[in-house]
Order: structure tokens, then sequence, then C-alpha cells
């Protein structure tokens, strides 16, 4: 199979050409998938895509008429591809529905240690050979209660961490995860219970329509005073506005986040000679009580390990005429083991 990998970076090329082993012709490229890049894709069959990448409805459709029909994008997220047109068009598209939940988990853990510990402003005083202890009082993670929205596999293991600590967790999500709640001490409870009662709220579910913005002026007015709030899921569950202003009236005390609502075509690129002309990004990133990172939670060997095996296993099941199972994304229910594709 002939594929083109966009928006390739240079820690993920090596291990994307060893998991290949010279199965399929693949052609990898730093450019970003764009009406300006995209006839690197004439002649291929599949796009391996970056969460950076265009995959709105004009880009699938000129897409469609080059001749590709898979697309597998290197992520689990799938909101920077329109599914729904993509089914209408015909073309398959694969995600990585997995890779290392534990490289989210331990940096959502790393956001919240560093807040609550006051790292950023030590380490400042540090670069300034200031060593006094004034302003660095921090606070244990131990015997806080904290919020977990969305206990998928990511979930799961910020639940294992923080029991291992000692805090009081509670639990939201749309299924029924008692059973595993009762396995780490942690209890299932309403939205609005996690509102009312967490010290820290740790945001861990997909953005859709459900999500989106659901961190609000409105659900902020129903936190503690002081809450902490950390994501490292998309930067649309956040109104950033609003979260932004709850922080400068210390409704928020402090923000941890590995996304923003507006990243695209900022993160993923280094623009240290060109000044992002986005106010609120460079408030956020000046901050004293924000950690922001670059959408970076994913990024430890072990999982880009797994992206780059599971991306030409999705291509090993296409070429062989089947689905790629769990990794569906082109049918409204995904089914868990491979199967014949339909004509």
């Amino acid at each position: 199979m002939k594929a083109v990998a966009y928006s390739s970076k240079i820690c993920e090329k090596e291990l994307l050409i060893k998991a290949n082993n010279k199965k399929h012709d693949i052609t990898l490229i730093s450019n970003r998938l764009t009406l300006d890049t995209i006839s690197y894709a004439k002649g291929k069959d599949a796009v391996l895509a970056f969460p950076c990448d265009d995959l709105s409805a004009p880009i699938l459709n000129r897409l469609k008429e080059m001749g590709v029909k898979y697309i597998s994008t290197r992520s689990t997220g799938t909101d920077h591809i329109d599914i729904e047109e993509a089914r209408k068009l015909g073309l398959k598209v694969g995600n990585i529905p997995s890779y290392s939940p534990e490289s989210g988990a331990e940096h959502a853990i790393a956001l919240m240690l560093s807040l609550s510990r006051n790292i950023l402003p030590a380490h400042k005083q540090m670069l300034e050979y200031d060593f006094s202890l004034t302003n660095l009082v921090g606070n244990t993670i131990r015997n806080k209660t904290i919020g977990i929205v969305g206990l998928g596999r990511t979930g799961k293991e910020v639940a294992k961490i923080l029991n291992a600590f000692g805090a009081k967790v509670l639990v939201n999500d749309i299924e029924d995860v008692s059973d595993y709640c009762l396995s780490y001490r942690a209890r299932q409870v309403s939205f609005d219970t996690i509102l009312n009662e967490s010290d820290i709220i740790t945001f861990h579910v997909p953005l859709n329509e459900s999500t989106r913005h659901m961190v609000n002026a409105q659900t902020i007015s129903k936190m503690k005073d002081g809450v902490t709030l950390i994501n490292v899921s998309r930067g649309a569950i956040f109104n950033s506005k609003e979260v932004f202003d709850s922080l400068q009236d210390e409704k928020i005390s402090k923000l941890g986040m590995d996304v923003y609502e507006f990243e695209h075509n900022v993160f993923f690129f280094n623009h240290s000679k060109n000044p992002i002309n986005d106010p609120l990004l460079r408030a956020l990133i000046q901050h004293s009580r924000i950690l922001l990172t670059p959408h970076m939670a994913f990024l430890t060997e072990e999982a880009l390990q797994v992206i780059a095996e599971k991306t030409i296993s999705n291509l090993d099941l296409w070429e062989s005429g089947q689905c790629v199972g769990e990794a569906c994304c082109c049918n409204k229910i995904c089914v868990d083991t491979p199967k014949a594709l339909s004509a």
C-alpha cells in the first residue's frame, strides 16, 4: 500500500520506519495537510494524519478525487476529521484507540503536582538567585477531593495514581463505572457534585457536542472558590475566555492545560521567530498561576512506539481487505475484532 504521512515529527520517523519494516511504501513529510500540500497524496492509497492536519470536507473530497481510500490518524481523537463527510465519500477512517494511557495520566498528575507545590514560581526565583520561601507554600494531594471527569483508559490511570496519593476521588462518566471505582476507593457522582465538592478537577473526555465548552461561566460558578482545573484532553472542552476571566477573578486558583481551544495552526510548530497574534494565548502563557504545555501529554517513547505499530497495523488490515476493528471510525458502531470490509 502507498501512503503519505503528513506532519511527521523527527521523534516518530524512525519508529514508523521500523514498524513498517518495508511492508508499505510510505512517504514521510513534515508539512501539514492543507489544500496547499494535498498534492503529496497524489497516487497514494492512504493518508496518515496528525491532529494538526486539516481533514475538513473540502480536503476529504479532494483526497477522494485523487484516489485516496484510507485515512489513519496517529491519535485517539478524531475531531480534526469530518467523519460524516468521510462516510458519505466511502473513505475508511481509523485511529489509535489507545496508546500508553499512563502517559496522559502521568502528565495530568505532573501538572497537578507542579501547581500544588508552586514549582514554576520556585524555578523562576531560583533563576534570580532568590532562595526565600515566603511565596512558595503549597498543598498536598493527600486528603484533597479530586474530581475526574471521564473515566476512560486515561481517567482510570489517573484514579489509580490519586488513590496511591491518598486523595478523595470523585468520578463522573456517562457509563456506570461504579464497580471500577470500588477498586480504587473512588465514588461515582453527578457532574454537579464534581463541581460542588472538588478542590481539583481533571478532565479526560473526548471533544464532541456534549463536551464542547462544558467548562464555562455557568459551570464554573458551581465550583468551589479556589478550585484548580487540569485539562489534558481537548482545548475546546474549556470556554477559554470564561476560564481565564474566572482565573483573573480568583474563582479559579490555578490552571494546568496541555491543550488550548485555539491551538490549531499554532501548537506543534516553532513560532519563536514569528510572534503569535493571539492575545488570549499570550496572556495564558504569561500568567503566574497557569501552567501550559504544548499538547505533549502523549509524548513519551512508550506512546510513540504504540502509535507507530498501530498505524502500520491499520494499513496491514486494510490491505488484506479487513476492517481495523476497534480502530474503525468510519462506522457508527465500531467492532472489537477485525471483519471483512463491505463492498
